[in-house]
């Protein structure tokens, strides 16, 4: 009986023992993959962090590039219309302002303008002519003596301390006016020359 009884605690103990040995062994390969899949995941994730990363690393340089690149871009060519607006300047100011400074010139404009504001008919002299009021003194002057025929024809003129040098001219209704100053003749020119100084400055040979 005694052996029996031994022989089945034996047994029992044996097939516990296989069990948990099963078990412990199940655990541990379950275990082993577990920690297998975790390193292959964070492996992928770290190749996919690294990707994200040089790809958003890219992209910032490319930005930064075409950035820079359009900076520089705007930064010559403002400073080409710098050096145009100089040269024009320079080219036009001084003559414009020394011709306006000229009585005499301007005295042959507005008579070259008033003998062909109305073709159809010079005896007619509905226009009204603005001046500046530091040579009303020599232009009334000469209005007077030298243009006497237009200013009993109708020419009307009034002086305007606004106004520095040239004039301003216009039907006497005051539908319109054309301005002849000095800046608007640099004005124009400076207009004029511009892409023709910048075509000369910067042409492609």
């Amino acid at each position: 009986m005694l052996n029996k009884l031994q022989e089945l605690t034996e047994k029992i103990y044996s097939e516990g023992v296989s069990k948990a040995n099963q078990e412990s062994d199940q655990i541990i390969a379950k275990t082993k993959k577990d920690a297998e899949d975790i390193i292959n995941n964070a492996k992928k994730e770290k190749k996919s962090i690294i990707d994200r990363a040089e790809k958003q690393a890219a992209e910032i340089k490319k930005n930064v590039e075409s950035e820079v690149q359009l900076s520089a871009r705007q930064a010559i060519s403002a400073i080409k219309q710098q050096i145009t607006n100089l040269v024009t300047t320079a080219i036009v100011e001084a003559p414009v302002k020394q011709a306006f400074n000229d009585t005499d010139f301007i005295k042959k404009i507005i008579l070259t303008i008033i003998h062909n504001w109305n073709p159809q008919k010079p005896e007619a002299f509905d226009i009204a002519l603005l001046l500046p009021q530091k040579d009303e003194k020599e232009l009334n002057f000469f209005f007077e003596n030298k243009a006497k025929k237009i200013l009993n024809a109708g020419l009307e003129i009034s002086f305007d301390q606004k106004i520095k040098k040239g004039f301003k001219i216009g039907p006497k209704d005051g539908s319109y006016i054309i301005s002849f100053t000095d800046e608007d003749f640099e004005n124009y020119f400076k207009n004029y020359l511009r892409p023709r100084t910048t075509q000369l400055l910067y042409q492609k040979k």
